[in-house]
């Protein structure tokens, strides 16, 4: 059997049109970015006119968009400058965000630099906005708060338009990962009351180690990596130049096809759903899997027994790519930390399915098939 990847809320396969895109940066045009010559200004031009495709896309203004090694990267770089520069003294956050932010607040809280809270959850995963509230209002130093847009194990999908009117309110720095979003919604950026965003290119069907860090032009930040003044004097080193050509192609293509594409992975993920309820007696879905949710991302919760806690391995060795939640903590063998927040259930075994317009509806019915075998 040919291997079957449905784990694209990990990575995806890079598209030929970004490679192609790529591959003259990587040959011919090879030239440094600082440079002067013509080698030079070729790869300069080719940044500035990627970092305008990218803006345009998002409704951004060019001089917003910072590129970046990826998500994490641009995590990072948020949360310190809300806490350096724009004098962040508690964080909000909640205990289902990814790593790269989780981390990241538990470091700065270690350090005694700022204090920290979590929003509270209801049962489906999605944000107490209440709780919210209460929280800005009773907290008297200016808070940051950073809340992922769109979770990468259960899909919930923030209410970003809200939670950013509420930092508005009370004076608050707002922060939203959107590793899971950027390349798989329309984001209007104008129209989004927020401060900084989070996007990586590997998401999307671009390429690896390039990301973007959003900055409002509202807010003003201190460089983030000192040296050469790359990023116009924000983030020093030689930049990822077919990184960044092949980031913007991808998100081009991704925008250009997202009506299509997402209505077409959509009906993989319901499906599927549909597939394994009829199939497999007592599965069940973690968080909103049929409201405001991922068109992606499939987090099922199957029943708890001697086969089925080697799920994972299983579906390994019949070369079915699937995750057990979050694949970014290098294959440690680490309970999901998302699943534990929302129920802690000991019965159950989670897997997430995540879904491409490279999967099919032949795909899913193979992986069903198996499931019966191996549940």
């Amino acid at each position: 059997m040919n291997r079957i990847y449905f784990d694209n809320a990990a990575t995806t396969a890079l598209d030929k049109e970004v490679l192609d895109a790529m591959l003259p940066y990587m040959t011919e045009k090879f030239g440094n970015p600082s440079s002067i010559y013509s080698y030079g200004r070729e790869s300069r031009l080719a940044i500035e006119n990627a970092r305008k495709s990218v803006a345009k896309l998002l409704n951004a203004h060019p001089g917003e968009i910072f590129f970046t090694s990826g998500g994490t990267e641009s995590n990072n770089t948020a949360i310190g400058a809300a806490i350096r520069d724009l004098g962040c003294r508690h964080i909000i956050s909640s205990p289902i965000e990814h790593h790269a932010v989780l981390h990241t607040v538990e470091h700065y809280d270690h350090e005694d630099i700022v204090t920290t809270s979590q929003v509270g959850l209801f049962s489906n995963g999605h944000i107490n906005l209440v709780d919210l509230e209460e929280q800005l209002s009773s907290i008297k130093e200016r808070c940051l708060v950073t809340l992922m847009h769109a979770n990468n194990e259960i899909g919930n999908i923030l209410n970003i338009e809200a939670v950013g009117e509420l930092c508005n309110r009370h004076n608050a720095i707002f922060h939203s990962d959107c590793v899971q979003t950027v390349g798989h919604y329309p984001i209007d950026l104008r129209k989004t009351p927020v401060h900084f965003i989070s996007g990586a290119g590997h998401k999307f069907h671009g390429p690896k180690g390039v990301g973007i860090l959003y900055v409002n032009d509202n807010i003003k930040i201190k460089p983030f990596i000192l040296g050469g003044g790359q990023e116009r004097n924000m983030r020093a080193g030689t930049e990822n130049l077919y990184g960044i050509v092949g980031f913007a192609k991808a998100l081009e293509m991704a925008m250009s096809g997202y009506e299509a594409d997402s209505a077409y992975v959509q009906s993989l993920k319901t499906y599927m759903a549909r597939q394994l309820k009829a199939n497999i007696p007592g599965v069940e879905f973690n968080g909103d899997y049929d409201g405001r949710c991922l068109y992606t991302v499939l987090s099922v919760a199957f029943p708890k027994t001697e086969k089925s806690e080697m799920i994972l391995f299983s579906l390994d060795m019949n070369n079915i790519c699937a995750s057990g939640g979050s694949a970014c903590s290098s294959g440690a063998d680490v309970g999901s930390h998302v699943i534990r927040a929302l129920n802690n259930n000991p019965n159950r075994v989670t897997v997430r399915f995540s879904f491409s317009k490279h999967n099919t509806k032949e795909e899913v019915d193979m992986v069903v098939e198996k499931l019966k075998e191996l549940i």
